[in-house]
């Protein structure tokens, strides 16, 4: 090609491209698009990460795929003690099988996908996913009692888990969408049933105090009473003592006695 042709070519073949890069649109790490055409139908080829799509005729829709978090918060499921638990709240993570993107996008309700806060993909099945979960969090809460749910926390998320999978085979979507996490994260029991804890355990360290209180009036007693019933014996001692004394006294044995400052008694001294 002559230099001077070339040179002329040049910015509509600069133009061109700019127009093309401008007309495509790149797949993200974690995402799937689709394709819908200028005629509104979908292209059932999945477009996976890495690839660039042109977009100057028809459009390309995102899917984000992986990690997608549902919160599914406020709650109110009713416990094993017919109590209704005051918050409860939860996030599900789950990731959608790419080949399963057309599918899912062209056959199910719209009302079950979402859309992110953030870049606007649209998050398949996450509407039906979080009523899922739901489901299945009131199931299982109804297995505990209010007070005991918080200490149970990685049963129930286990639990809940397994239901959520269950609605997923019968509903044949188990190898299109794994559920890899359930996080439980606030469990909050009706105020009622908090007061009446609090209530039972003052309730608990009184009687304990008083129960302490009676065991130590009762060794007070057995220590009184065992002194009232030495009395005598302290004082049938000291008389023997006395009575060796004299003894001592008149065997000629004893040539010094001490006698307490307030002795009374009558001491003959040779």
């Amino acid at each position: 090609m002559p230099k001077r042709l070339a040179a002329r070519l040049m910015p509509a073949l600069s133009a061109v491209s700019l127009v093309l890069a401008a007309g495509c649109t790149r797949i993200e790490t974690g995402e799937v698009g689709l394709r819908i055409n200028f005629d509104k139908t979908t292209d059932p080829t999945e477009r996976l990460p890495g690839s660039f799509n042109q977009t100057l005729i028809g459009d390309i829709v995102t899917f984000k795929i992986q990690d997608v978090a549902v919160a599914v918060d406020n709650m109110t499921p009713l416990a094993s003690d017919n109590s209704t638990v005051k918050d409860f709240d939860m996030t599900v993570v789950y990731n959608v099988n790419p080949t399963a993107v057309s599918e899912l996008w062209t056959t199910k309700n719209r009302t079950f996908h979402g859309i992110s806060e953030k870049g606007g993909d649209i998050l398949l099945m996450q509407n039906y996913v979080a009523l899922s979960a739901r489901n299945a969090a009131y199931k299982v809460a109804r297995e505990y009692e209010s007070l005991k749910m918080a200490d149970n926390r990685p049963l129930i998320e286990q639990k809940i888990r397994e239901n959520v999978i269950k609605t997923l085979t019968e509903e044949k979507l188990a190898d299109k969408i794994t559920v890899s996490q359930i996080q439980v994260r606030a469990i909050t029991p009706a105020d009622v049933i908090v007061n009446s804890a609090n209530e039972l355990v003052r309730a608990q360290n009184e009687l304990k105090t008083k129960e302490v209180e009676v065991q130590t009036a009762k060794k007070e007693a057995e220590r009184i009473a065992a002194l009232n019933a030495n009395a005598g014996a302290i004082g049938y001692m000291n008389a023997m003592a006395n009575l060796k004394i004299a003894e001592g006294v008149a065997a000629g044995k004893v040539h010094t006695i001490v006698v307490p400052y307030d002795f009374k008694g009558i001491v003959n001294a040779k």
